[in-house]
């Protein structure tokens, strides 16, 4: 895939930057360099590599889901300037 002058003022434009027409063979040759050195890591073979989740290949140690605090609604509650039926009462922000 290669990319020219005008390929590079469309794409200029549907991202809403500004570049100046003397860039516009400059910034084509750069994204040609990018392309190239992708179509290289395209050469690799990784058919025998297995996904990698992580670099260490270390698991993460689990624990189980369980709720061990709550139902400490007059606790929370103590220190609000104005609470009702449980709830923070906040001055009306949307009018």
């Amino acid at each position: 895939m290669s990319v020219d002058k005008s390929t590079v003022a469309k794409i200029a434009r549907l991202a809403r930057l500004n570049v100046p027409q003397d860039r516009l063979q400059p910034v084509a040759s750069e994204l040609n360099g990018i392309l190239d050195w992708i179509a290289e890591l395209n050469e690799v073979p990784t058919d025998n590599v297995e996904p990698l989740a992580s670099v260490t290949g270390h698991a993460l140690p689990m624990r189980n889901d369980m709720v061990t605090d709550g139902d400490c609604v007059d606790t929370v509650l103590a220190n609000v300037p104005e609470g009702a039926s449980g709830f923070f009462v906040v001055p009306k922000v949307v009018e």
